[in-house]
């Protein structure tokens, strides 16, 4: 009779006797650990090498995702550098933009699970990853006993709520990476920059995944240890990162680059066609909202004009939005509405031009550096001279601008 006495103790308090919010308390920072081992571990520093891991960090967190989550480092490191080689084509293994967002959030860990299974997808893409005694006879070749102990050790320290505990740690990482960075992270949010993908940031959820959900950024800079980019983006993964940095445990090899600001010089020469190349994406984003300012001024004149309800500032409001963006990532519905604002404002028109104009200067290769340079003073004259705003504040500060 003690020892069914014992035994009820046991489930309904277990080795512990937490209350209830300890309980959670637990649970959340035991999903951080573990989305912080994916992001810190896993994909900065294993998949993309942007900062080295000291031993000691290293080993733990290898050792925690085992337990929590059962994926291998090589296998992970090979499915997420073939997404970013094949970025949103049919051969990206959980892009929402070609299997559809319902199929990632429902089924986004299935997906994984394939492609992990491809050996060609391992063999090519899943160097350079651990390949000690431990990693060998242990995390891959148990790859799931490790969550088994997991479960044990729920179980032990809270009795029947440990399955409960055990179960969110289990559906942490499909959640929130499978589903929210992979799907949503590809699907709804903003972008600071225009890479070539459909990747957006989703702010929203930082303090759960890490920094993780700075997508956009991190696919404008993936081989930057720190994701966030604004002033107001923070990035948990960074925090933990500088920290582990202060104590020696970490090295961190790259992160964003940052545009230097000089003197105005007279004319666009060398070093402002490397600062152009080297911080393009930044670059870009200033024209944006210089385009968007544009828009924005043009649309107030409409509405002071009593034009709110005509067709016309309909389309110069998709065109604040659209106009700055790549012209393939511009939706085929808002392409009418581009083509009359464009039409009926040779500003815009103009900037739209210049624009890709100035795009074509990094994209064209088989041009000598005497011939960008060229160019881009030619470009820069031509904005000058344009009588647009917009575009003579952008030159000059383009000509200030140095690696």
């Amino acid at each position: 009779m003690m020892i069914f006495d014992a035994l009820v103790n046991w489930l309904a308090h277990g080795l512990l006797d937490f209350s209830v919010w300890q309980i959670v308390l637990f649970t959340l920072i035991a999903t951080h650990f573990t989305i912080i081992g994916v992001t810190v571990f896993l994909h900065r520093h294993q998949a993309h090498r942007a900062l080295d891991l000291g031993p000691v960090p290293s080993h733990f967190l290898r050792f925690w995702l085992w337990l929590t989550t059962g994926m291998v480092t090589k296998e992970f490191v090979a499915v997420h550098r073939k997404h970013h080689a094949k970025c949103e084509t049919e051969e990206d293994p959980h892009s929402p933009q070609t299997r559809g967002i319902k199929k990632l959030l429902l089924e986004g860990t299935e997906l994984y699970r394939t492609e992990s299974k491809n050996l060609e997808t391992i063999a090519r893409y899943g160097h350079g990853t651990p390949d000690d005694w431990i990693e060998r006879n242990l995390y891959t070749r148990f790859s799931w006993q490790g969550v088994g102990v997991m479960m044990v050790i729920d179980v032990l320290l809270f009795g029947a709520a440990g399955w409960t505990v055990w179960a969110i740690q289990m559906a942490w990482i499909p959640v929130m990476a499978t589903g929210i960075i992979n799907g949503i992270g590809h699907y709804w949010g903003y972008r600071n920059f225009e890479s070539p993908d459909c990747s957006r940031n989703v702010s929203i959820v930082g303090i759960l995944i890490g920094g993780e959900e700075l997508h956009n950024n991190h696919h404008t800079y993936p081989t930057s240890a720190r994701f966030s980019v604004k002033p107001y983006e923070f990035d948990v993964g960074w925090f933990y990162i500088s920290m582990l940095e202060k104590i020696g445990w970490a090295k961190v090899k790259k992160t964003p680059p940052k545009m230097q600001m000089g003197e105005i010089r007279p004319v666009a020469d060398e070093k402002t066609l490397e600062a152009l190349i080297a911080n393009r994406y930044e670059v870009m984003a200033g024209y944006a909202r210089g385009m968007r300012e544009t828009c924005k001024t043009e649309i107030a004149a409409m509405k002071a004009r009593g034009e709110a309800a005509s067709a016309s500032f309909a389309a110069m409001k998709a065109a604040k939005r659209w106009l700055p963006r790549d012209a393939e990532q511009v939706p085929a519905s808002a392409q009418g509405q581009l083509a009359q604002a464009r039409a009926a404002h040779p500003a815009l028109e103009k900037m739209v031009v210049m624009r890709e104009e100035l795009r074509q200067l990094w994209l064209n290769t088989s041009q000598s550096r005497e011939q960008l340079i060229g160019d881009l003073q030619a470009w820069c004259r031509r904005a000058e001279e344009s009588g647009i705003a917009a575009l003579q504040e952008f030159s000059m500060k383009l000509r200030a601008a140095h690696a």
